[in-house]
């Protein structure tokens, strides 16, 4: 999976107008639908056993996981796998529309598989030498959220308002006030930026204030949804673009982790059934 980095980047009236090209992720031309993944016509007939009894396994210990009672699905290391064995695994779970980095020592990249809430999860030392290879069920891969909150300040450190700020101060302290009382409900308080009038002097107080953190998501569709966590606790930039990358919705959430980026209860229970599928298919082949 390729690197995406996600700085914070605010568009509106009086913004800053050039910015430096980034790279990210290449955009779909159209939205991705379910497609079972191919079973390699000349894959090693133990390769491909050794894969569809770790499918199998992982498949049965979804079964027996109530992703509604416990948000810890079941997690299997891989780090032990023969190579032509987990080339077969990755190519039968595919790469679905979520791809993750967390920076920081040890760093992470995670990619959904083509069924949504199950995901691939590499750690890396310092040196990039892979340290940690797993597949996890669930929401949200646990580490995610770790990584968000391991270090971000409980409250709002901000500087002083330079001269231009107009709205920025004002929204500070709102965030400030939302992060010492949370939503009883845990539901997400939203601040839509794009319908602020913005100053420059507004950008870098944000910017300032909120730096940006070391969780960056990315999930496509039509367009994308771009979501990085920030230096202060439980607040995130979520940022949707259209298909022509151009950001449409830039907005702060103050929330343990943005509904958005979460794979659902439904979906959850698609991916069980569609696992098990293809874990019927692989055993046809088997034979």
């Amino acid at each position: 999976m390729s690197d995406f980095p996600l700085p914070v980047r605010m568009i509106g009236p009086g913004s800053q107008p050039e910015e430096q090209e980034l790279d990210y992720l290449p955009l779909p031309h159209e939205m991705n639908t379910f497609r079972m993944p191919d079973v390699p016509e000349r894959a090693d007939a133990a390769a491909l056993r050794a894969s569809r009894d770790l499918l199998a396994a992982f498949s049965a210990a979804m079964e027996r996981w109530n992703h509604v009672e416990s948000t810890d699905g079941p997690r299997f290391d891989l780090s032990g796998m023969a190579a032509d064995a987990l080339a077969v695994t990755n190519q039968m779970l595919g790469e679905g529309e979520v791809g993750i980095t967390i920076e920081g020592r040890p760093s992470f990249r995670i990619q959904e598989s083509v069924f949504t809430g199950i995901w691939r999860v590499c750690a890396f030392d310092a040196s990039g030498e892979t340290i940690g290879d797993w597949l996890e069920a669930a929401a949200l891969p646990r580490v995610v959220t770790d990584a968000a909150r391991q270090g971000a300040l409980p409250r709002i450190a901000a500087p002083p308002a330079p001269p231009g700020a107009m709205n920025s101060p004002a929204l500070l302290v709102e965030i400030d006030a939302q992060m010492r009382e949370p939503a009883p409900s845990g539901r997400a308080h939203v601040i839509n930026l794009t319908l602020f009038p913005l100053t420059p002097d507004d950008h870098q107080l944000l910017a300032s204030a909120l730096p940006v953190g070391p969780v960056a998501m990315i999930s496509r569709g039509f367009g994308n949804c771009r979501i990085t966590s920030t230096g202060a606790r439980d607040v995130w930039r979520v940022q949707y673009f259209n298909s022509m990358n151009t950001l449409i919705l830039d907005t702060i959430e103050i929330v343990a982790v943005p509904e958005v980026a979460l794979a659902a209860a439904e979906d959850l229970d698609d991916s069980r059934t569609r696992l098990a599928e293809l874990v019927e298919w692989m055993s046809e082949s088997c034979e």
